[in-house]
């Protein structure tokens, strides 16, 4: 990592939900949040907690020096709103089988 630049995971001990349109795409009391400086908390929910049979895979691909390489899921409405790090680079590599939604309710 570069300096002063900073990723820590570690196991959330919240209950974590995400709902887009009134429905329910994820739910999960086994997230992982990963805070990084200079962005907002991102909760990183295992995959076996994700609707993935609502979510179509959009094609795009971003990359971050810090966590790698991203692949995205869009819903009709909502292009790019979940994305995961199919391969992350080892410091990050918990959210490895995870995916992270820009919008969660967190209690």
């Amino acid at each position: 990592m570069t300096k002063g630049h900073r990723i820590t995971v570690e196991r959330s001990d919240r209950h974590v939900r995400v709902v887009h349109g009134g429905q329910v795409l994820a739910e999960s009391d086994r997230s992982l949040v990963l805070r990084e400086t200079g962005c907002p908390e991102r909760y990183y929910i295992p995959r076996e907690d994700v609707r993935l049979d609502l979510l179509t895979p959009s094609g795009a691909q971003t990359y971050c020096p810090f966590k790698g390489t991203a692949s995205y899921w869009s819903l009709p409405d909502a292009a790019d709103l979940v994305w995961a790090y199919p391969d992350p680079r080892p410091d990050v590599a918990e959210i490895k089988d995870h995916l992270c939604f820009y919008e969660v309710e967190v209690f």
